[in-house]
C-alpha cells in the first residue's frame, strides 16, 4: 500500500515539462499544475512524497521466509484409492499446503480438479511423480490385490508407505511381505470418518504404529511431518502396536458397527418424544449407515478378535432374554396358581403323621439316628429268642 503526503513547491515560472522526468518519478510524483487564481502569474506544483510501502515485494524477506517455511513442511502425497475416505483426507491435506496426487479404479478426475488434486488414471504415471508418501486408502477387501500389482519399481527406493485401514495387523503383514525392504512403513488408523469428522477433528483419536522407519534424519523427519498433519488438526495422537489396536478395535469399533446395523435393520425411527439416549441411537444408525457393508465385513473378516466379540454379543442377548422370560414366568405362575398351591400345601401339612419303623421303632422325620433304632430292635429280638429256647428245654 502506498501512502502519500501533499507538499507544495516554491513558485516557478518554468512549465512542468522542464522538470527532469527521472527525478519526478524516482522520488516523487508530480500532479498537473493547479489552476492559477486571478491576477496570479506563477505556477504552483503539488508534489506527493512516498512515505511507506506495505505491499509484499519479490525481495521482501518476510515473504521469502514464509514461503521457505511452507515448502519445508509440505509433502508430496500420493493417495491410492480416491473414494469417499480418500477425498475426505485430501481436502485437509490441501488446506495445509501439501501437494496431493491421486489414483483410483474409477475416474475422479473432475472431482479431483475441483479440490486441487492431480488425478492419474494409471498408477505408473503417479509413481513417476515420485511422491514422498504413498497413502493406501482402498477398502480392506481390495487392498491385497492393489499391493500385489502396484509398480513399486517406479518409486524412490526409500518411499514412505502409509495405510489408513480399520484393521492393522492385516495391512502390516501385507506391507512386510510385498514392499521392498528399503521402504518405510507406517500403519495408522484415523478413528473417524466423513460423518463423525465432518465438522472438526479436534479430540478424535488417531492411532499409529511406526512399523519400519529408517534411522536417518530425512526419513524420521518425513514420518513426523506426516503425523503432524493430524496433530495440527487437533487429533488425539495414540501410538499403539497393531496387535493391541485390533484387540481394542474389536471391542469398540466392531461392536459399534454391529449395534448400528442391528438397529438399522430394526428400522429405528425418530418420534416427537425422543430422549437423549434415543437420539444417541439414531446418530449411531446414521453414522454406521454411511459406511459400506464391505467395510463392516472387512472388520469381521480381517480382525481375528471379531468372532469372539460377536459370540459374546449373542450370549449376552440370550442371557438377557432368559432373565426377562424367567421373571415373567414367575409372575404369571403366582397370578394363576398362587392361591391353589398355598391351600394344597397347607392340607398336606395337616394330614401328615409320623410313621413307625417296623423293626426299629424309629419314626420318619425323627432326629434319632436310625442306626440306634436298628440296634435296639436287634437286641430285643435276640432276648425273645433266648426266652423261647429256655421254655422248650
Amino acid at each position: 500500500m502506498l501512502s502519500f503526503s501533499s507538499t507544495q513547491t516554491k513558485p516557478s515560472l518554468l512549465p512542468p515539462n522542464l522538470f527532469p522526468s527521472s527525478h519526478s518519478f524516482s522520488h516523487s510524483l508530480l500532479l498537473p499544475p493547479l489552476k492559477p487564481h486571478k491576477n496570479q502569474t506563477h505556477l504552483h506544483l503539488q508534489r506527493l512524497t512516498i512515505q511507506a510501502i506495505d505491499a509484499a515485494q519479490p525481495f521482501d524477506y518476510e515473504s521469502q521466509l514464509k514461503t521457505h517455511y511452507q515448502k519445508s513442511i509440505a509433502l508430496k502425497i500420493g493417495i491410492i484409492g480416491f473414494g469417499n475416505y480418500g477425498q475426505f483426507l485430501a481436502r485437509s491435506f490441501i488446506q495445509q499446503g501439501h501437494t496431493v496426487l491421486a489414483h483410483s479404479r474409477s475416474d475422479y478426475s473432475q472431482l479431483a480438479q475441483d479440490v486441487g488434486v492431480s488425478f492419474f488414471t494409471d498408477p505408473n504415471d503417479l509413481c513417476e511423480q515420485h511422491p514422498e508418501v504413498v497413502l493406501l486408502c482402498t477398502s480392506i477387501m481390495s487392498s491385497e490385490k492393489v499391493i500385489k500389482t502396484f509398480p513399486f519399481q517406479r518409486l524412490r527406493r526409500n518411499t514412505l508407505f502409509v495405510d489408513v485401514l480399520s484393521v492393522k495387523e492385516f495391512p502390516r503383514d501385507l506391507f512386510l511381505n510385498y514392499l521392498p525392504a528399503e521402504f518405510d512403513i507406517l500403519c495408522t488408523h484415523p478413528m473417524f470418518g466423513p460423518q463423525s469428522g465432518k465438522d472438526s477433528w479436534v479430540g478424535l483419536p488417531f492411532v499409529y504404529d511406526k512399523v519400519r522407519i529408517g534411522d536417518c534424519g530425512f526419513r524420521l523427519n518425513r514420518c513426523e511431518k506426516f503425523l503432524d498433519i493430524f496433530a495440527r488438526e487437533g487429533c488425539r495422537m495414540v501410538e499403539m502396536s497393531c496387535a493391541e489396536h485390533d484387540r481394542h478395535a474389536a471391542g469398540s469399533q466392531f461392536v459399534t458397527h454391529t449395534m448400528g446395523r442391528v438397529l438399522e435393520k430394526f428400522r429405528l425411527e425418530s418420534s416427537p418424544i425422543n430422549t437423549k439416549g434415543y437420539e444417541t441411537l439414531l446418530n449411531l444408525v446414521e453414522n454406521t449407515a454411511g459406511d459400506s457393508f464391505e467395510l463392516y465385513y472387512g472388520l469381521f473378516m480381517y480382525n481375528k478378535n471379531a468372532m469372539e466379540q460377536l459370540e459374546r454379543l449373542d450370549m449376552a442377548f440370550e442371557d438377557l432374554k432368559k432373565e426377562l422370560f424367567g421373571n415373567l414366568h414367575e409372575v404369571c405362575r403366582r397370578q394363576l396358581f398362587g392361591n391353589a398351591e398355598g391351600v394344597e400345601a397347607l392340607r398336606e401339612e395337616e394330614d401328615a403323621e409320623p410313621q413307625k419303623l417296623l423293626s426299629t421303632g424309629g419314626q420318619i422325620g425323627s432326629n434319632e439316628d436310625p442306626r440306634n433304632g436298628a440296634q435296639k430292635g436287634y437286641e430285643n429280638g435276640h432276648a425273645s429268642l433266648n426266652s423261647a429256647s429256655v421254655s422248650l428245654r
